[in-house]
């Protein structure tokens, strides 16, 4: 799917993410009341963007127009709404159901605004919110969950306990992407939305987390920038996964080419359905009190190496590993098996072993 966004901001952006493979496309958060957009109001620093863009710029009786644009052939458009109160958040979903939206995303996790603090965070106002909408339309309804939240598993069990359909996890997160240390001046000028392949770990940390507390559909969200990635949101328990900033910066062309990755990975597996696949990394994800402590420490097998790198030696806090021209020297007695230098080496010579 192709998550809430600029991207996404009306009828004909949406057909182009179809067009472009997204088995489903969420539209940019609807609200009543509307407001200009600040310039500039997007910035990025060649890995994470910070976005203060608030929502759709349409009138909600616009979205009429552009609904019957985006479900002119194919294709499944879901409305992200938000509102103040839960009856106003109803009313919302109710005339996109109108419209003929497939189903509703709730943004209750803005990172600007009052919504992450007082809506986010807060299991009875998730309820509340999720409950109303239910209600009032017939179609599915997800909620759109925030990192920020320390008890997101407690969050999702509101949202089921209400009736919501599913999650979506996470939102961007709350950020300041920089500041200009000669003019003093930060990149953009308030707090905003952080994403991109920074937040992965959160986001891959939060449907894992929601996916073992909760027995709830989640759809993984955060830093998705090739198949490999979707992959990792779904082992960890996500039924589907949103993209967003990866389309923005690369253009429309990026969701072809990670629907044509996962194809071919799938084919070559022999995965049919991705339920085979679903929540299979899980069983390898233990509480700290339950990893087992073994004696290993690094290993490696062709110790001769580039004279000029230096990583495994400038990484071992340990001073376990030294280089003797080309070749490494590896003191067992002085390692204590961190496991960095096995991620630091760009051959990957080394191992953790007995």
């Amino acid at each position: 799917m192709i998550s809430a966004g600029p991207w996404n901001r009306d009828g004909k952006s949406i057909r182009k993410s179809i067009a472009a493979g997204a088995g489903a496309v969420i539209t940019e958060t609807i609200v009543t009341d509307t407001l200009l957009d600040v310039r500039p109001r997007i910035a990025y620093n060649g890995t994470g963007a910070q976005n203060i863009r608030l929502y759709s710029e349409i009138q909600v009786e616009g979205w009429q127009r552009e609904m019957d644009i985006a479900k002119s052939k194919e294709g499944i458009v879901i409305a992200s709404v938000w509102a103040h109160t839960p009856s106003e958040l109803a009313y919302l979903a109710m005339k996109m159901e109108k419209f003929g939206a497939d189903a509703i995303e709730l943004g209750i996790s803005s990172p600007m605004g009052e919504s992450l603090e007082v809506v986010a965070s807060n299991p009875e106002r998730v309820y509340e919110m999720t409950r109303e909408v239910v209600r009032n339309v017939k179609i599915p309804v997800m909620a759109k969950l925030s990192q920020n939240a320390t008890n997101i598993s407690k969050v999702a069990k509101a949202v089921k306990s209400a009736g919501g359909s599913g999650v979506s996890a996470i939102n961007t997160v709350r950020c300041i992407l920089g500041v200009d240390i000669d003019t003093m001046q930060p990149t953009l000028s308030t707090y905003g939305g952080y994403s991109g392949a920074p937040i992965r770990p959160l986001g891959l940390a939060s449907v894992a987390a929601i996916a073992q507390a909760v027995d709830i559909p989640i759809a993984g969200i955060g830093g998705i920038e090739n198949y490999r990635n979707v992959l990792e949101y779904i082992m960890l328990g996500a039924s589907a996964v949103e993209i967003g900033t990866a389309v923005m910066i690369n253009g429309f062309e990026k969701i072809t080419e990670i629907v044509n990755d996962l194809e071919k990975w799938a084919d070559e597996k022999g995965i049919k359905e991705v339920k085979q696949i679903r929540g299979t990394a899980l069983k390898n994800l233990k509480s700290f009190e339950e990893i087992k402590i073994e004696p290993v420490v690094s290993r490696i097998d062709t110790p001769v190496c580039n004279a000029d790198c230096q990583a495994c030696v400038k990484a071992c806090i340990y001073g376990a590993i030294r280089k003797d021209g080309n070749m490494i020297v590896q003191d067992s007695e002085k390692c204590t098996g961190c496991g960095l230098c096995t991620f630091v080496c760009p051959d990957k010579k080394f191992r953790l072993d007995w």
